[in-house]
Parts: structure tokens; C-alpha cells; sequence
């Protein structure tokens, strides 16, 4: 299916008016909805003597699911009303604390009473590659009890208006150095999967430029810092495909009347459906055990199959010239890994890097980004002390247990929790001829030792 997916695009059908159609046939199904959502009413209904037979539950069950695969999902939000911290339910607030067109800054507030040592600062930068940052609500929950945790929430495209000028993978790496310097020194940055190359970037330049509002720590979690190692099936379409194809194929113009009109985008919905198109089988079987579950009247399993598709089908824009500069830069002429970067036109040298501890982690069955992607990190930076190197591994996630579920919460964020209270203001000079890194390998369930760089 993902080879036809390919091929389907190679044909020509995404172009321009992409969009047009998308909203169009979204519109004409319209009053199907409607009657699937009264006949749902209709057989849930108390009253309704065939609400409980199999015949009735059959049909609202058929309902729901026909609502659910052709809805549009709107962004989801955060919904963290409260934290325990030192063993106090304390009250959670989102406060935006820096704003750009494309982005909002939020800070996750916690009520906190009495005296308390500072915890520390921590920049978790979501990915902006279709999902919206509410894709990272276990991490961030993960780290409240202990951090102040803000988080990057990208604006979708289709709601920028053009008068707000582009956005592009430079402007990527201007907001994080702007949101470091605004969150002041002795901060700690998380970079999930995609942002894992700009973070690394706009760290890069700022240690170049001595800035004193550079990290203390940089967390690279499932991220494409060298896609030339174990590539996937996503790394395969964008060298196969190359940029201008992207550019010919997946590229439309936000319709009316969308805030964005006549922005050029690429589109959350075809990003889904590329997705969804490499594990289809997968997702029909859900949504077909959603259908029995609704029937049988098993709430607790339909309702986690609410929870994670209203995230999971819930997407974004993405402006072209971020998305097609991303798959240029980080996809196809591997510049990051090569010593081929730039930022408007000066050179990104990770061996600037001096002080800012490197902590690299990887899930074992993750199929977007291959095993030794992130951990390529470490050979870049040439010039960073050994004791300020980590690496880990974890066993038996994909790629969106790095960052999220069970062993997340139990083995990957205490990790990093500790790797960010090690590095607390403690910098020193770099050492020379250091050429290994510490590696924490859940697989082979050994202790640290010490593992020659790439």
C-alpha cells in the first residue's frame, strides 16, 4: 500500500487544487454526517426499545465509526489540570510566556505553596512535522513534577495569514535561540524527533558565539541527525523522490477562507494519509475492534481508541518552504552529518559545542527514525568532554514510545531527570582527545560502559 500511495502521487493526482478537493468532498459529505449522527441518536437513546439489542447496537456502532473516519479533528488540548508534586495535588496552568506567528511559548504553571528550591527550566521542543504539540501531553506530564516545563505550541500554517511573512527552517532555528534567550540562562532543552536538527543547530551556533544563554543540557530524543544510518521507509521516498518532486507533488495553496489563504503548505491531511498509508491494515483493524467493542459495550477499550485517534488524526500545515528546506537539508544532502549546514548562510559546526552535556536516546523498533540516527550526535561533537556525553537505548518501543506511554514514563524520563540534575550550572572546560561516549543500553541490560563514537 505505501508503494502505492508512491505512485499514486507520482500520477500527478496532488496538485495544486489538492486542497480545494480535500474541503470539497468534506463539505458533500456533510449531510451523511448528519443523518448517520441522528441515527446514532436515535438508537442510543434509553428509550428507544431497540437500544439494547444487538441489531441496535450494531447500527450506532456502524454510526460512530462512519463519524469518526470522516471527521475533522480540530487541535486538541493539553487538559493538564493539576500535577503531584512532593506528594501535593498542586493546580496546573498554561500561561503563554513569548509569541511568534508560527509559534506560542507555554509554560506550564504550577501552583506551588511554601518555599522550594528551584526546579530546573526545561524547553521541550516539539515536533513540527503534522501532529500539534499536544502529541507530547505524556511528556510533559512526565517531567511536571520536577521541572518548570515550557513547550514550543506551533501554530498550523493554514491559519497564518501570508501578510505574516514565511516561515522556514532558518526561522526555526532564530525562534529556539529567541525562546532560549528569553527563558534566560541555566536552561534545559528536549528535542523530540524532527526539532532534533535545528536544536542541534541553534546550540551549535550559540556555543560559536559564547552566547551565555545557551543550555546547560540537549536531550535528542528519536532524532534525524544522520538518516544515512539504517534508513527507513520515510528516509527512502525523500532520496528516491527528491525535493523537487515534493515541491511538484505535495505542495498546494491554502483555499478560502481559511486565516492562510494563498499560503503554499503542505498539507496535515496528506501527511496523515502517508502515514497511515505504511500501517493501513494496522489501522483498519482498529477502527474494525473499535466496531466490536461498541457493540459488545466494552467502554473502557473503546475509549482508548477515542483517546489516542483524536490525537492521532488531529493535524497541522506545514508551511512548503520549512517542509521541502527539512527534506532538503536533513533527508537528502544529510548536511547536518556531512559538515554541509548552513543558517543563512554561515556555516552550523556542531564542534562548537564546548559545554552543553549531550544526552541521545532511541527506541529499538523505531521505524521512522533508524537505530543509530541520534547517537550520530556524538560523533559531531568532537570537542564536548566525555562526561558530558550519554547515550541509551531503550528496549522494545517504536518510535513514538521514545517519547511517550509506560516505558517512557518508567525508564526514559527518570534517565533523563537524572542526566539533567547532573549537569546543573557545573560546566568546565572541554577536555582534549576524549573519543567515546557513555552508553545506557536497555538491550543488553548491562551497566554503563564506555562505547567508541561513530
Amino acid at each position: 500500500m505505501f508503494e502505492e500511495f508512491q505512485n499514486m502521487f507520482g500520477m500527478g493526482v496532488v496538485s495544486a487544487p489538492v486542497y480545494a478537493l480535500y474541503e470539497a468532498t468534506h463539505a458533500a459529505l456533510g449531510p451523511t454526517r448528519a443523518f448517520s449522527d441522528a441515527t446514532r441518536a436515535f438508537f442510543e437513546n434509553p428509550g428507544n426499545p431497540f437500544s439494547n439489542t444487538p441489531w441496535g447496537k450494531s447500527v450506532a456502532a456502524a454510526c460512530e465509526v462512519f463519524e469518526r473516519v470522516t471527521r475533522r479533528y480540530g487541535k486538541p488540548a493539553f487538559g493538564i489540570q493539576d500535577v503531584l508534586v512532593g506528594g501535593e495535588r498542586v493546580a496546573v496552568h498554561e500561561d503563554i510566556v513569548w509569541q511568534r506567528p508560527f509559534c506560542n511559548l507555554i509554560h506550564f504553571s504550577r501552583s506551588l505553596r511554601g518555599s522550594r528550591r528551584p526546579d530546573p527550566k526545561l524547553l521541550i521542543v516539539a515536533p513540527m512535522s503534522g501532529h500539534y504539540a499536544t502529541l507530547l501531553r505524556g511528556t510533559v506530564e512526565a517531567f511536571l513534577p520536577n521541572h518548570e516545563v515550557y513547550i514550543t505550541d506551533w501554530i498550523d500554517a493554514r491559519m497564518v495569514p501570508v501578510t505574516d511573512g514565511r516561515f522556514d527552517l532558518d526561522d526555526y532555528i532564530d525562534y529556539i535561540i529567541s525562546m532560549l534567550h528569553a527563558l534566560g540562562p541555566d536552561t534545559h532543552v528536549i528535542g523530540v524527533c524532527q526539532p532534533s536538527v535545528p536544536v542541534m543547530a541553534a546550540v551549535s551556533l550559540m556555543e560559536a558565539k559564547d552566547d551565555p544563554y545557551t543550555p546547560l543540557t540537549m536531550t535528542l530524543m528519536g532524532g534525524p541527525i544522520d538518516t544515512r544510518l539504517s534508513p527507513t521507509k520515510v528516509n527512502d521516498v525523500a532520496v528516491d523522490k527528491g525535493v523537487d518532486w515534493f515541491r511538484s507533488n505535495v505542495i498546494t495553496k491554502v483555499p478560502f477562507p481559511h486565516p492562510g489563504f494563498m499560503r503554499d503548505v503542505y498539507p496535515g491531511f496528506l501527511q496523515l494519509t502517508g502515514f497511515m498509508t505504511m500501517n493501513l491494515n494496522r489501522h483498519f483493524d482498529a477502527h474494525k475492534t473499535l466496531y466490536f467493542d461498541l457493540v459488545r459495550g466494552d467502554g473502557d477499550s473503546a475509549q482508548k481508541h477515542r483517546e489516542f485517534y483524536d490525537e492521532y488524526l488531529s493535524v497541522m500545515d506545514l508551511t512548503a518552504e520549512f517542509y521541502l528546506q527539512t527534506v532538503d537539508t536533513v533527508f537528502v544532502k544529510y548536511a547536518l552529518a556531512k559538515g554541509e549546514m548552513t543558517h543563512r548562510g554561515k556555516p552550523v559546526d556542531p564542534g562548537a559545542i564546548r559545554n552543553v552535556a549531550l544526552f541521545t536516546i532511541e527506541g529499538e523498533n523505531d521505524d521512522i527514525t533508524g537505530y543509530g540516527q541520534t547517537q550520530a550526535a556524538h560523533g559531531l561533537c568532537v570537542n564536548l568532554p566525555l562526561d558530558k556525553k550519554a547515550h541509551y537505548t531503550q528496549a522494545g518501543v517504536g518510535h513514538y514510545g521514545v517519547f511517550n506511554g509506560s516505558r517512557f514514563r518508567s525508564e526514559i524520563a527518570p534517565r533523563i531527570a537524572d542526566f539533567i540534575r547532573s549537569n546543573l550550572g557545573n560546566r568546565k572546560a572541554p577536555e582534549k582527545g576524549t573519543s567515546q561516549l557513555i552508553s545506557l543500553d536497555a538491550k543488553r541490560g548491562s551497566p554503563p560502559v564506555r562505547t567508541p563514537q561513530a
